[in-house]
């Protein structure tokens, strides 16, 4: 099933511990219908140190995939909360629009 979220669309976390958070797509992983939103769903992971050097012992902060279903994306236009709908144009071309304002996303 296709995504209804794009790469670089600004979301807004709607469900779980991070809600009321927004951040903005940086991957879509389509088979799981999951995404990677900036600084959302962090974690922390231990890493061991790397052969000869090459990377230090330490935990790091890193972002984990979050699940669609809890993400509603930001109208460009009007900055709020939004289904997506689709429009066709007259040439042709399938696009997404905002339902509150009907304006285009890109």
């Amino acid at each position: 099933m296709a995504s209804r979220l794009k790469k670089d669309d600004e979301v807004l976390v709607i469900a779980g511990r991070d809600k009321g958070k927004r951040g903005k797509v940086q991957r879509v992983i389509s088979g799981k219908e999951q995404v990677l939103v900036e600084g959302v769903n962090m974690v922390k992971r231990h890493l061991r140190a790397g052969a000869e050097g090459a990377r230090q012992a330490g935990i790091i902060d890193k972002e984990m995939p979050i699940q669609t279903s809890k993400l509603m994306p930001i109208c460009p236009s009007c900055s709020k909360p939004t289904r997506i709908g689709y429009q066709v144009l007259k040439d042709g071309t399938k696009s997404r629009m905002c339902k509150k304002c009907e304006g285009m996303f890109s």
